[in-house]
């Protein structure tokens, strides 16, 4: 006798989907077979069953300036399991330069308690100088395995130049763990930001300009270099271009170890928005691009070069993305968590994008070998945690930002019709979302202590 038991679902395992019964004891799968009992079952014909998703670039309750995305760690990650995500991956808050990454850490871990759902943790990486490696060290020591590094915001204090790059890629190969880089070229940017006019820069239209697919391209080729001089594994984050793509392509041919990701937002969405009259809320960073560009993405996505799926969830509601007569004044971000496998499922697989075997590679499995969660995360296996998500790849339904879990008023795919629904949503062998209905604590997600070593997939 289980403690649960889901029957005759198509239970989609690494490689193969098969229907059959998953049964759960406690916190972990127990059995994958047929004629199972369990105390609480669940009938699934019909449903597919997921390994529950992985979204690895969140920003909950992040402060940037005067500004506090409108999602904190509860909201967010009620509205994460909406959409079918057990667990996410999150980033501490470097508020101060003067604050080491540890204490970064723990700052964050306090804010974080509130979670839902298992998290883990990026270290930012800001203010940090060659010569504190001890930092990473005690990092690693608390569970923190990822840094992240940005190429750009300089003026904020959050950029790192070449020596930073450098001196911080040499230690992190030296302990296996992952340097994440957002790539943009901060000397390129501020050139063309410098030459821009009043006029230009209170044009929305002109924002794509300001941070050209040029300017992901030459970053990300100048960390691979890093990378490949170092021995450093690194993932580059937020993929948005077909620029970019080649720069990552050329790294791993050349057998640097590096991985991409790339975002619903960049696979559905492109920079015409910006040409009209709510332009404005689609501020991110990189832009929005081109069509071409999301053929590029897709194309990537399906032959391997890009490793998974994030939502970059950074959300803002439409009174902090004001206009304010200049696209410089705009926080960059878009809601995204609780939409990101409907999304993928509808426009990447029954769009034939993407076959329906990539469905849990790119939304779970991929992830968890990058950031040190697998087995325990991203596969249906006997002893892996039992995260699972029933999902009704047959209802239709329409994104409306008011029907959405996540404390928006606005959703950029807003009156999209979308084919696939969460209906159950388990963590650890508990049933925390069920039509439509959070059911699940405060609190009760764990924080996720996560390996060094690197498995591309």
């Amino acid at each position: 006798m289980y403690d649960l038991v889901i029957r005759n679902g198509q239970l989609h395992l690494s490689g193969s989907i098969i229907q059959a019964d998953l049964a759960v004891m406690g916190e972990r799968i127990a059995a994958i077979g047929t004629g199972f009992r369990g105390k609480e079952e669940i009938e699934a014909r019909g449903m597919y069953v997921l390994p529950g998703i992985i979204d690895p670039h969140t920003h909950m309750d992040l402060e940037t300036g005067e500004t506090v995305t409108s999602d904190n760690f509860y909201n967010g990650t009620v509205a994460a399991a909406a959409g079918g995500i057990t667990t996410i991956i999150d980033f501490t808050n470097s508020s101060s330069p003067h604050r080491t990454i540890p204490e970064d850490i723990n700052a964050r871990l306090q804010s974080a308690s509130e979670s839902v759902i298992d998290f883990g943790l990026h270290a930012e990486v800001t203010g940090w100088l060659p010569g504190d490696e001890w930092q990473f060290r005690k990092a690693l020591e608390m569970g923190v395995s990822s840094f992240k590094f940005f190429t750009t915001y300089s003026d904020s204090g959050r950029g790192s130049g070449s020596d930073v790059l450098y001196h911080a890629f040499r230690e992190i190969a030296d302990m296996r763990a992952l340097a994440l880089v957002h790539c943009e070229d901060d000397d390129l940017i501020k050139g063309l930001l410098n030459r821009m006019t009043p006029q230009d820069l209170s044009r929305m239209s002109k924002f794509s300009y300001s941070r050209p697919p040029a300017a992901e391209a030459s970053s990300i080729a100048q960390v691979i270099f890093y990378g490949r001089i170092t021995g450093s594994n690194l993932h580059i984050v937020h993929v948005s271009s077909s620029q970019g793509l080649e720069e990552l392509r050329r790294g791993q041919r050349e057998g640097v170890s590096v991985t991409g990701e790339t975002c619903p937002q960049y696979l559905l969405l492109d920079d015409s928005l910006y040409e009209t009259d709510h332009g404005y809320l689609y501020s991110i960073a990189p832009p929005l691009r081109k069509t071409e560009d999301r053929a590029s993405l897709w194309d990537a996505i399906s032959k391997g070069t890009l490793s998974f799926v994030a939502s970059d969830h950074c959300q803002y509601r439409k009174e902090q993305k004001k206009w304010q007569g200049s696209f410089s004044r705009l926080p960059k971000g878009l809601p995204g968590t609780e939409t990101m496998l409907p999304l993928i499922f509808s426009e990447g697989i029954m769009k034939n994008r993407l076959s329906l075997e990539d469905l849990t590679k790119i939304l779970s499995e991929n992830a968890a070998k990058v950031y040190g969660l697998f087995p325990q995360k991203g596969i249906l296996a006997i002893g892996s945690d039992a995260d699972l998500v029933i999902f009704d790849p047959s209802s239709k339904w329409t994104i409306h930002a008011s029907d959405l879990h996540m404390k928006t008023d606005f959703s950029p795919y807003e009156g999209l019709i979308v084919q696939g629904r969460v209906i159950a949503t388990i963590s650890r062998g508990e049933m925390i979302f069920y039509k439509g209905e959070f059911i699940g604590d405060m609190g009760r997600g764990n924080f996720l202590k996560r390996k060094t070593g690197f498995s591309r997939h």
